[in-house]
């Protein structure tokens, strides 16, 4: 009843940018938080960067300074613009929302992989 679809990733040389988005679709009340994680191969998935309802942030320590998170509740899309990218940011990124709809709970994206090349 809740879909999540991202957009955006690809491949990118270093020191380049990208811009991800995530819109949520669904039967929807409102959304809490916002946040994007990401799974490079062989590695656990790792929150990279999340964003309340009300639009606090926090970032991981590796993209802080480089990355920037935004929503726009209007549209129930979340952003991250990345900036200065490096082979270490190159994973799969997923968007998760914490969704109040009929069922409240995490609805996680299929994932948008991100590759940077040295």
């Amino acid at each position: 009843q809740v879909q999540l679809v991202e957009s955006g990733g690809g491949l990118v040389q270093t020191g380049g940018s990208l811009r991800l988005s995530c819109a949520a679709s669904g039967i929807i009340f409102s959304i809490n938080d916002m946040g994007w994680y990401r799974q490079a191969p062989g590695k656990q998935r790792e929150l990279v960067a999340t964003i309340s309802s009300g639009g606090s942030t926090d970032y991981a320590d590796s993209v802080k300074g480089r990355f920037t998170i935004s929503r726009d509740n209007a549209k129930n899309t979340v952003y991250l613009q990345m900036n200065s990218l490096k082979p270490e940011d190159t994973a799969v990124y997923y968007c998760n929302s914490r969704v109040v709809s009929l069922i409240t709970g995490d609805f996680w994206g299929q994932g948008t992989q991100v590759t940077v090349s040295s």
